[in-house]
């Protein structure tokens, strides 16, 4: 059975860190594009980060700024998402979400990707 676990997400103060992870079953991430994806209420769901299958070509959405590091551990099959520096705006669930690696999809489109967690939720607050 093919399924996507997200975990770390906490209540955290602004300028604090968090490490989400993304635990797949049922395929081998490293032959995958993997995405994180945050929906912060009344708003549409956007991309955050992604890496790309086989080569591990990274991207960040424009809000990041350096902030978050996206990475890929094969040997637990899981893709990790490092982010620092965090903000109010950063508060939102976060999403992983995967597709067979391919070209001449842009990352951020949601409608390329197959399978989805249920998410985690990212709270910044003081």
């Amino acid at each position: 059975q093919v399924q996507l676990v997200e975990s770390g997400g906490e209540v955290v103060q602004p300028g604090g860190s968090l490490r989400l992870s993304c635990a797949a079953s049922g395929f081998n991430l490293d032959e995958y594009d993997i995405s994180w994806f945050r929906q912060a209420p009344g708003k549409e769901r956007e991309g955050v980060s992604f890496i790309r299958g086989n080569t591990d070509r990274k991207y960040y959405g424009h809000f990041v700024k350096g902030r978050f590091a996206i990475s890929r551990d094969n040997a637990k099959n899981t893709v990790v998402l490092q982010m620092n520096s965090l903000e109010v705006e950063d508060t939102a669930v976060y999403y992983c979400a995967a597709r067979i690696s391919t070209y001449g999809s842009a990352w951020y489109l949601r409608d390329t990707y197959t399978y989805w967690g249920q998410g985690t939720q990212v709270t910044v607050s003081s």
